[in-house]
């Protein structure tokens, strides 16, 4: 009797600290609800664990090529400073343009090819300076074709002068005309002042 006692006032005393104590036990539905919810979440931990070790990777990369695009830029700032410096030491080996002028003339070599003038040309300035001059080049060309020989002015192109400038390009010429000779042209502005010239033939 004492034992059944026993046994029926630490059930009651259970039962009385379940209830009164202790959260209330979940149902079977609550318990696998809960279950699923914990398993969803530990899913998209994991996703979105791996989504930042994804997006860290491409951090990384992004670091390494930015990094890699920095030295390449560094790379080509000195060879562009090494060319220049190749193109001021054979300006200076060239012969000066002899009607001199605030831009001279140092060399130039002409060809006419599909209708067009192909250039290259060599400018240099005595007090370039750091600051570069904006002016045009441009071209008067001699010659004939279709008719008694004339001179034509060709468009101007913009450029912009250092102390020393090697310039290329072509520039179309009429229809028809075949140049003989062409009058280099350094001009500050279209139809401005004239900072330099030089007459040079055709090949």
């Amino acid at each position: 009797m004492l034992l059944l006692a026993g046994v029926a006032i630490g059930a009651a005393g259970l039962w009385v600290i379940q209830e009164r104590y202790l959260p209330p036990r979940l149902s079977a539905d609550a318990t696998a609800r809960l279950r699923t919810d914990f398993e969803q979440a530990d899913a998209e931990r994991q996703r979105l664990k791996s989504e930042l070790a994804a997006t860290s990777q491409r951090l990384q990369t992004a670091l390494a090529q930015g990094k890699a695009l920095g030295d390449e830029a560094a790379t080509s700032r000195r060879t562009v400073a090494h060319l220049r410096e190749d193109v001021a030491a054979l300006a200076a080996a060239l012969p000066p343009d002899p009607r001199g002028g605030a831009v001279q003339v140092r060399a130039a070599r002409l060809t006419s090819e599909g209708g067009r003038l192909m250039y290259d040309v060599v400018l240099s300035r005595d007090r370039g300076g750091n600051k570069p001059l904006a002016g045009v080049l441009q071209f008067v060309v001699a010659g004939g074709g279709r008719g008694p020989e004339r001179s034509v002015k060709l468009e101007p192109i913009a450029v912009s002068l250092g102390t020393v400038e090697s310039l290329r390009g072509g520039v179309p010429l009429p229809e028809g005309f075949a140049p003989r000779k062409a009058t280099v042209h350094v001009l500050d502005r279209p139809d401005g002042k004239l900072l330099g010239m030089r007459v040079i033939n055709v090949q």
